[in-house]
């Protein structure tokens, strides 16, 4: 069985993965239009589109401490140890907050916002997207001795990132382009092989 799950990369640095323990139930996948504003009478603009769809992602991800005991850090420390690692997707390190401190104390005005890990939602071949976190909540149902918690669920909504937010030569722009061609390929694979009932509605729309 394929595992989904995230992967996280800092510029410059490793990569790390978080494997999801048992793949979600259900995703709800919302997508939004980019389309000019709704002007009644603007011709010109009725079919147009200003760019790719806002696409987002909402799920589940659950975790059981019993079904892990081999691993020595969930016997230690409970599933804090992933939930840490879930975090780790939206969460500036102790570094970089410490660095913006000593630069701020230096005089400098000007301060970027710390740049967060470049995140993949790996759900299957077809499904790897590159994403920002925009939504997280943790329910801890069951706890140990220590109050290490032993089972929880983690709620996770995520927004996909297109070459809009990042640009054509960014890693996450060019896995973007990579999976808007496969699913022009998938979708044509469906066009082509629609079969009778497809000819039957074409001629229909040819008709009409």
């Amino acid at each position: 069985m394929v595992r989904g799950g995230f992967v996280l990369s800092h510029p410059g640095g490793p990569r790390r993965v978080i494997v999801f323990q048992y793949n979600p139930d259900t995703l709800t996948r919302t997508m939004k239009p980019q389309v000019p504003p709704d002007e009644p009478g603007d011709r010109l603009e009725a079919l147009r589109l200003k760019g790719p769809p806002q696409e987002s992602y909402k799920f589940d991800a659950e975790f059981d401490a019993a079904d892990q005991l081999d691993r020595s850090e969930v016997d230690r420390h409970g599933l804090h140890p992933v939930l840490a690692a879930l975090e780790a997707c939206f969460s500036p390190t102790l570094f970089q907050l410490e660095r913006e401190d000593e630069r701020a104390g230096q005089g400098v005005l000007e301060i970027e916002p710390v740049e967060g890990p470049l995140t993949l939602l790996v759900l299957g071949r077809n499904r790897v997207v590159p994403v920002r976190i925009t939504e997280f909540s943790v329910t801890e149902e069951a706890f140990d001795i220590e109050l290490n918690p032993i089972r929880a669920k983690a709620s996770i909504g995520a927004r996909a990132l297109t070459v809009d937010d990042v640009g054509f030569t960014h890693p996450a722009g060019l896995l973007f382009r990579r999976n808007l061609q496969k699913r022009q390929d998938l979708a044509a694979l469906h066009f082509t092989n629609g079969g009778a009932e497809a000819a039957a509605l074409n001629q229909l729309a040819r008709e009409g």
